[in-house]
């Protein structure tokens, strides 16, 4: 994981705005702790912090052709990279950076080349002899980039909200699976698929065999590093799946082909919750069960009560559930770091591919049920992925999130939605519960989901609900429109969290970055009208499903 800072279309002389870029660039550098870089002229800027995780000795970056005259700064991982080299072979590499095949790749494509990577990315390419830039968000936003204009008409990117805040007058998300190239200054989506459409997946055939494949092949790719890594394990389906798989291949590398042993080939898996949690539990069973090197990190309430300003200020957000989600998983990260992990695989993205959570046995059909699955997978960058990359990033660890493979996918989302509902005594994605049933405990294989701020612990959301309900007043709830007339805070909970965003974050467009809507069990607003009790509810936790979530309120 790395972090990015570029400036281009520059208004003041590039001397002096040299040293505003290098100070914004050192706000995120907990991104990448590893090294510094800069390349600037008379009419751009591009800085980088790196996390360096392939290639650690030459792989620094901005990255330059041959020539010297396209550089590049690029946050992400290019899983393909050697298959994508392999086309090339009269184009001279400089390093051994999974990055630098996207040089060649626009070098000889130009703009269209994005759907060749399989990868998770953010990146600027500036070239120096046409003055002209080409920026680019992979198809998920699992790596988050935003984009500002200072006064002057300066035009940034960035990985990170703070590295704009107070230099921009004007900030947006730059949207996932989109490019923009300065020939014309357009957002273009590149990433577009047919399984969007539910006439296109209606039909299909679902093969267990194929789903099994595909995830193990998106596994295999994702433990590409030359670093110490490890698993998330919190002991629900999609991690467990996640750290199984991951186990099989440890032990050889996978940059090698697997024709050498793994630098590491011990595999460490971690969890996080309060003593006694359910996640815990079931995250122990599964280390035994497949064999990794488990720790388990326990924190108190008021350890995470205590750090909730630290992970507004990480993540950017004052959206309820990914503070509730992000908390553990933050003070998790600090405890991975200090035993030299750098990188580390996470199940997020199952529930949105599959109908994973609770709310999902309320779809109608399964019209309906793939038409939510589609809309959460386009939110997914400013909820999950954003707290996955964020809260491991602010201590320097990249987050890989194989269901989120490109190719992995393509064939979750062509399985006939029917045979994702839950009905006939299935239960929620069932499909990826029978693909690896085998490699899990049964117990875990057909456990219920468990949102991960429920799962820590129960008491952990049951406390921040008195925690709010405490330090807002029902006065001030009722003159929340007055103090805050963007974006409104719809109940205690947001308004506590957007109370300390403000204080971080006080321009109006940091806080539109934010999203905001109403949400039971994380469904999105459209599958409220499933239920006629979900209408007056806006409670993101799993257990708000009454008659669903085994204890549910």
């Amino acid at each position: 994981m790395c972090g990015i800072v570029c400036a281009f279309d520059i208004k003041q002389k590039s001397e002096d705005l040299r040293p505003q870029v290098l100070e914004m660039a050192k706000s995120i550098r907990h991104r990448g702790p590893d090294w510094s870089g800069v390349y600037s002229d008379e009419k751009a800027i591009l800085a980088h912090e790196r996390l360096a995780i392939v290639d650690p000795a030459s792989g620094k970056q901005p990255l330059f052709s041959e020539d010297k005259k396209l550089i590049l700064a690029a946050n992400g991982e290019i899983y393909n990279h050697k298959a994508l080299r392999a086309q090339f072979p009269n184009y001279k590499f400089q390093t051994e950076s999974d990055c630098e095949v996207i040089l060649a790749l626009y070098k000889e494509k130009g703009v269209d080349f994005i759907d060749d990577m399989n990868g998770i990315f953010g990146f600027a390419i500036y070239d120096a002899e046409k003055d002209e830039y080409f920026i680019a968000r992979d198809h998920m936003g699992i790596i988050p980039l935003y984009m500002g204009w200072d006064k002057h008409g300066t035009f940034y990117v960035a990985s990170e909200l703070k590295a704009l805040e107070g230099v921009c007058t004007k900030i947006e998300l730059f949207p996932p699976g989109h490019y923009m190239s300065s020939e014309d200054g357009e957002l273009i989506q590149w990433y577009k698929r047919d399984w969007e459409s539910y006439d296109a997946v209606k039909a299909n055939e679902t093969s267990i065999t194929q789903v099994r494949q595909a995830l193990e092949d998106a596994v295999h790719r994702q433990l590409m590093s030359d670093v110490p890594y490890g698993v998330l394990l919190s002991g629900g389906l999609d991690s467990s799946v996640t750290s199984a798989i991951a186990k099989k291949y440890s032990q050889r590398r996978i940059e090698a082909d697997d024709k050498e042993q793994a630098w590491w080939p011990q595999l460490h898996s971690f969890s996080v919750g309060l003593e006694g949690s359910p996640d815990l539990a079931a995250a122990r069973k599964v280390a035994d069960h497949i064999g990794t090197v488990h720790h388990e990190i326990k924190f108190t309430i008021q350890e995470g009560l205590d750090a909730i300003k630290d992970v507004i200020y990480q993540l950017e957000t004052y959206d309820i559930t990914t503070i509730r989600a992000s908390t553990p998983m933050y003070l998790m990260a600090r405890v991975i770091k200090s035993m030299g992990i750098k990188m580390v695989l996470s199940g997020e993205g199952a529930d949105e591919l599959f109908g994973g959570y609770l709310y999902f046995h309320k779809a109608p059909n399964a019209k309906e049920f793939h038409e939510e699955t589609v809309r959460k997978l386009s939110k997914l960058h400013t909820y999950d992925c954003l707290r996955a990359n964020k809260s491991l990033a602010a201590w320097g660890i990249e987050g890989r999130v194989p269901f989120l493979d490109k190719e992995f996918m393509d064939v979750a989302m062509r399985i006939n939605p029917e045979d994702k509902m839950i009905k006939d005594g299935r239960i929620e994605k069932w499909v990826v519960r029978k693909a690896f049933e085998d490699m899990l405990p049964e117990s875990v294989a057909w456990r219920q989901k468990e949102q991960f701020s429920d799962g820590v612990g129960y008491s952990w959301i049951d406390t921040l609900k008195e925690m709010v309900n405490e330090e807002v007043t029902d006065e001030q709830m009722a003159n929340a429109h007055f103090r805050f007339p963007i974006q409104t805070p719809q109940n205690k909970e947001e308004y506590y969290y957007r109370t300390i965003f403000e204080g971080h974050f006080p321009s109006d467009t940091a806080a539109l970055s934010v999203p905001q809507e109403p949400s039971v069990a994380c469904s999105t607003k459209i599958a409220l009208e499933w239920d006629e009790a979900f209408k007056n509810m806006n409670d993101p936790s799993g257990r708000a499903v009454a008659k669903v979530h085994d204890d549910a309120y």
